[in-house]
């Protein structure tokens, strides 16, 4: 297995790219300065936007960074169903007092501007969401320095991403808060997610490239488990979810660990995709009748989710959480990933040890 992705830092942490204003260039640099490695997240942003934060993040650190691109999503055909959604969030509107958004406001997330960006200007890696780049892009950024990680959430998903040429793949599972990277946005799909030490170890036994966990990882134990299991790092999102320097709202911290949010779902209410957050009015409500229709519904609640957190309501903010949020610690996030290494550390001797006690239980 190539070990070029962790060599890039020593501890066999990732920040996960969290967009919509979380992952921001402080969180990346306190990560990467730790040992981590810190990722930006250029969804939703334009090119320039995802230029000037790379320029702001290499005046922070000269540790190694990522920038995670999303993918461009094909024409949604059923116009209609996001209209009779559009009628449904029209009391939602009157109730924030703000005009739904455009939801054909865009379909590709600026792929191409970004890519020509971070071909002109490398970084250390570059993760790919919700699908798999043409091989040529993948080759093209490996020609220009960068190694190149695709999320899969299936063994299949994970092929596909190693015949493009992908450098290593992100094992998402089902536990993970936010978007689930799905390369085909299937509804029949929704709810068939797998576990992420299923699909850790369904993944190991597929690819032959270097394997990234992610879902729900919130102790370094955690992070012990999916190295045993085959995972090269492990991809912590929601545990950095609420340092200091992570750029959510601070009702949105606050939310993970409040008594009032008990648990989390997947649903499409705000974007249209499958997306784990904390349960609230806004996804009671909505979720059951929210078409499969990605980026057009994410436009359309746009001005719902930003006038909500204006006025201090996060029953109708995205709350994006993955299913540990409860364990989330108010750490600034260097202090964070050094907890994580030693939890990490001390987990593997304990596993160490058993192992030394079953062998020397087996020679007797």
């Amino acid at each position: 297995m190539s070990s070029a992705l962790t060599d890039l830092f020593p501890l066999p942490i990732v920040q996960a790219p969290m967009a919509g204003g979380v992952s921001v260039p402080q969180l990346a640099a306190a990560v990467s300065e730790a040992g981590g490695l810190g990722f930006l997240a250029a969804g939703y942003k334009t090119a320039d936007g995802m230029y000037q934060e790379i320029k702001q993040l290499r005046g922070l650190t000269g540790r190694p960074f990522g920038v995670n691109v999303f993918m461009p999503q094909p024409e949604y055909a059923e116009s209609g169903a996001v209209e009779v959604y559009a009628h449904q969030l029209a009391g939602e509107a009157a109730w924030y007092e703000t005009e739904l958004g455009d939801p054909d406001s865009g379909r590709d997330d600026g792929y191409e501007a970004k890519l020509a960006v971070l071909l002109d200007n490398p970084v250390a890696a570059v993760s790919f969401h919700f699908g798999v780049p043409a091989p040529g892009v993948l080759d093209s950024l490996r020609r220009a320095g960068t190694l190149t990680l695709v999320t899969a959430t299936t063994a299949e998903e994970a092929l596909a991403a190693e015949r493009a040429g992908a450098d290593a793949v992100i094992a998402q599972g089902a536990e993970a808060g936010g978007h689930q990277g799905t390369h085909r946005d299937v509804a029949e799909n929704d709810g068939s997610g797998i576990g992420l030490l299923s699909l850790v170890a369904q993944v190991r036994e597929t690819v032959r490239i270097p394997v990234v966990a992610a879902g729900g990882i919130m102790r370094g134990g955690q992070i012990a488990a999916v190295l045993a299991a085959g995972a090269s790092a492990a991809q912590l999102g929601t545990a950095f979810l609420a340092t200091p320097e992570s750029g959510a709202a601070a009702l949105h911290k606050q939310a993970l660990t409040d008594p009032l949010f008990t648990r989390t779902a997947l649903t499409r209410a705000f974007s249209g995709r499958p997306a784990r957050g904390l349960v609230n009015r806004f996804m009671r409500e909505h979720g059951p009748y929210a078409p499969a229709a990605y980026p057009e519904v994410h436009h359309l609640t746009s001005p719902l989710r930003k006038a909500a957190a204006r006025s201090g309501d996060a029953q109708g903010m995205a709350l994006w959480a993955g299913q540990g949020h409860r364990m989330a610690r108010e750490l600034p996030a260097g202090q964070l990933v050094e907890t994580l290494a030693e939890e990490l550390a001390a987990a593997s001797t304990a596993l160490s040890t058993k192992g030394e006690r079953r062998g020397e239980g087996d020679r007797r």
